[in-house]
């Protein structure tokens, strides 16, 4: 298995011919769930978490996984830094900018091996657009925090791109959701809510759907950013209700946004701030992309018979 936690998936022994070498900064839920699918790919993974007992529990067999904070770089990651041909970055920066291009962006350009880079980002960073649709050229409006930053680092590693000429595809990620991490496991959980803030929608994406578009990136090549959402954005309570339909109880009541926000974090208060719909035409023709779940009905669906 990749990891201890729940809806980690098994990890595939790689049985195609091998490419390359990758570093995977952030194994997170869509990282882990890529490698599941497409390990074949590559020659050697490496790929690095925050916490060492999270090191320590995992077993990503054929993978080497290794310790970055965003502070101090070991040997062992210095190493596979020299070594990498391709980047799947899903680190989030902090507030000096992209923890892997500044401690890690000269020894890349040094080497000059890495000819592809994934950056895994968000539809945050289109910011507030009164629920209008937005696709790859409409203007990002976040200013400041957390979604400004994840702006920031898109453009640095699109400098990247431009300055050692590796192709830097950048995937604007929707809401996640997967096995273990859904509305079906909140409903279970009693910890679901339906927050009415009216005119709100969002989008949403299965994290299958995500790992397709990561090996889609690598295997097209195209370079360039990409909204990886779903075909429908909806109200954000609709999951929770079809949730509850799928294990036959009752939906939690409608708390309204102003009562809800009170107890809502500074970052959940932040992501109800902006409104939009978020086009998926290029996922679809430029990267071929064929999304299993294409609303949160069928993915909801899915993790419901694999539980």
């Amino acid at each position: 298995m990749i990891g201890a936690g729940e809806g980690a998936p098994e990890l595939r022994v790689p049985t195609l011919n091998p490419m390359s070498n990758l570093l995977v900064i952030g194994l997170g839920f869509s990282a882990q769930h890529y490698l599941a699918s497409d390990a074949a790919r590559w020659t050697r993974i490496v790929a690095t978490v925050r916490d060492p007992a999270r090191a320590a529990a995992l077993d990503m067999q054929p993978a080497a996984v290794l310790i970055f904070n965003g502070g101090s770089v070991s040997p062992e990651l210095a190493t596979a830094v020299e070594q990498a041909d391709a980047l799947l970055i899903s680190a989030p920066p902090g507030e000096t900018g992209d923890p892997v291009l500044a401690r890690c962006g000269e020894a890349l350009i040094g080497a000059g091996r890495v000819r592809d880079v994934v950056y895994l980002s968000t539809l945050g960073v289109y910011g507030n657009h009164d629920g209008a649709w937005v696709d790859e050229t409409s203007e990002c409006r976040a200013k400041d925090g957390r979604t400004r930053r994840r702006y920031d680092a898109e453009q640095a590693w699109l400098q990247f791109g431009e300055r050692t000429g590796a192709v830097v595809t950048v995937l604007r990620l929707a809401g996640i959701y997967g096995p273990g991490r859904s509305a079906l496991d909140n409903v279970r959980a009693g910890t679901a809510r339906i927050i009415d803030k009216p005119g709100q929608v969002f989008n949403r994406i299965h994290v299958e759907d995500i790992a397709q578009a990561i090996e889609a990136a690598f295997e097209k090549r195209a370079g360039g950013i990409f909204n990886v959402a779903d075909d429908e954005p909806t109200p954000p309570g609709d999951p929770v209700v079809y949730a509850a339909s799928l294990l036959g109880v009752t939906p939690p009541p409608v708390v309204p946004f102003d009562i809800a926000r009170q107890s809502m974090s500074p970052m959940a208060v932040s992501f109800y701030a902006d409104c939009r719909r978020a086009r998926n035409d290029r996922l679809k023709t430029v990267l071929g992309v064929s999304l299993r779940y294409p609303t949160y009905r069928e993915g909801l669906d899915a993790v419901r018979r694999s539980s």
